[in-house]
């Protein structure tokens, strides 16, 4: 059989697996399921980017990075502007099938924090949640166990001669990084002297920024549908959401502003 459009994207698999959970299904459902699913294959393109950029670092090869991260970046403006979508949704047309939902929640997207995991913020409840030898939770140990991006680069640092210290080369990956002042000299001796080094580093920002930008927008959107009300699947809802705005993900890049 020739490969067709079709067939080659599988679209009939991929065209019934939108269930509406509400009978008789309600209208707005669709559009709910819809979006959390593309955000979901997002997330697996962002992951499958984030093992590519790990390699282009390790071989050092600058441009491709910088092209990988640009990518990343472009597709963190879709996540935005998806939420734009889910606001033409309101409050009442959300809560006529909210009750369907039982325990699901966005809480649980284990490929979100697996992202989490990829940007350095390492911890085990997300682990827990999830029997081990079952896909999400071989997921989250690979990603939990792995060097973070800022691992990753620091490595591309040290070998690009920079004197970065041998205990944050060697260190355990599983543990939260923390800022450092050695880093940051080195950081503020590449802005003032390398530029194809400082203009990697500045997409590192915008990638620190762009998470915490989809962030923020995430939390008013939820804060906008369902107010102050605890989140589906048993979570505080924005109460939970606002704890995980602004913290960054490389603190040293941050901290060197004042310095430059």
């Amino acid at each position: 059989m020739a490969l067709t459009y079709s067939s080659y994207l599988r679209l009939d698999e991929l065209l019934g697996l939108q269930t509406p959970a509400s009978s008789p299904p309600e209208h707005d459902e669709t559009l709910f399921i819809v979006v959390h699913q593309v955000y979901e294959l997002w997330f697996k393109e962002i992951l499958h980017e984030f093992r590519h950029l790990e390699e282009l670092l390790l071989r050092a090869d600058t441009p491709r990075a910088q092209h990988t991260l640009k990518r990343v970046l472009t597709i963190l403006k879709v996540l935005v502007a998806q939420l734009d979508v889910l606001e033409t949704m309101t409050p009442l047309e959300f809560l006529s099938f909210r009750d369907r939902l039982e325990s699901g929640s966005g809480f649980q997207s284990f490929q979100f924090r697996a992202l989490e995991f990829a940007l350095g913020y390492k911890r085990t409840e997300p682990l827990e949640r999830y029997p081990e030898g079952t896909a999400a939770r071989r997921l989250l140990d690979e990603w939990y166990t792995r060097p973070s991006l800022w691992d990753t680069f620091l490595r591309y640092l040290a070998g690009q001669g920079y004197p970065v210290p041998a205990g944050l080369l060697e260190r355990d990956p599983t543990q939260p990084a923390e800022p450092s002042p050695e880093v940051q000299r080195i950081l503020i001796e590449v802005y003032r002297t390398n530029p194809t080094v400082s203009e990697l580093c500045e997409r590192l920002v915008d990638l620190d920024e762009g998470v915490q930008e989809w962030r923020y927008r995430h939390v008013k959107m939820v804060e906008r549908t369902i107010g102050a009300k605890p989140g589906t699947g048993g979570s505080a809802g924005v109460a939970y959401l606002v704890k995980t705005l602004f913290r960054p993900a490389f603190p040293d890049l941050w901290a060197i502003r004042s310095e430059l």
